[in-house]
């Protein structure tokens, strides 16, 4: 699957979003850690306990993340500009993501089998040019090919700019300019603002 985006995002070419797969791992880490920190998040912190990391990849968190990779339903997407990967956005089915889906703070709120969005990247250099925006726009194009039924997400929404340690979890107005409505409000904070519950329903 890949997906042209927003066309009118800021740049010299069109965004595209494609799932992770294994061949793009490398991809992945240019986004998220192109140091290859043994210990960075990887973004596996939501989905993998220590003992699936030491089962899946030896310890190894990039490898552990390799394997849920090769896996059916992909643990996000990358976007692209030109060939060049310079964003990341971690989307799969709630149930998927363990801590999240037993979290106490972050509820559901109904039965509905949503699809997450709990994490995003945009590399150094290509920030506050339209690539979160074309990047959510595939990544929710993504899960609804794949048959979600909506995808949520669980950003703050701060009265000017956020802290940048905080970003990943995404903006308020971010999510509005792609279809996200507000169905509820969390107890979790992020830079001590209470992180919202936004839904796009398909």
């Amino acid at each position: 699957m890949e997906t042209n985006q927003d066309p009118q995002a800021k740049g010299t070419a069109p965004i595209v979003v494609k799932p992770l797969t294994e061949e793009r791992m490398e991809d992945f880490a240019t986004v998220v850690n192109p140091n290859h920190r043994e210990n960075h998040c990887w973004c596996l912190s939501h989905r993998l306990s220590a003992n699936e990391i030491r089962e899946r990849g030896a310890g190894d968190r990039f490898e552990a993340m390799r394997s849920l990779s090769a896996e059916p339903i992909a643990p996000g997407v990358i976007a692209y500009r030109g060939g060049e990967p310079v964003g990341w956005c971690s989307i799969s089915p709630r149930s998927q993501i363990p801590l999240l889906a037993k979290s106490k703070l972050i509820r559901p709120v109904d039965e509905l089998e949503v699809w997450s969005i709990i994490c995003m990247v945009v590399r150094s250099g290509h920030r506050r040019q339209g690539v979160n925006r074309a990047m959510l726009h595939g990544a929710v194009e993504y899960a609804r090919d794949l048959g979600a039924p909506a995808v949520e997400a669980y950003p703050v929404g701060p009265a000017g700019r956020m802290d940048l340690t905080m970003a990943f979890v995404g903006t308020r107005k971010m999510f509005e300019q792609v279809g996200f409505e507000i169905v509820g409000v969390s107890d979790a904070q992020a830079s001590k603002m209470p992180r919202l519950i936004m839904r796009k329903v398909f």
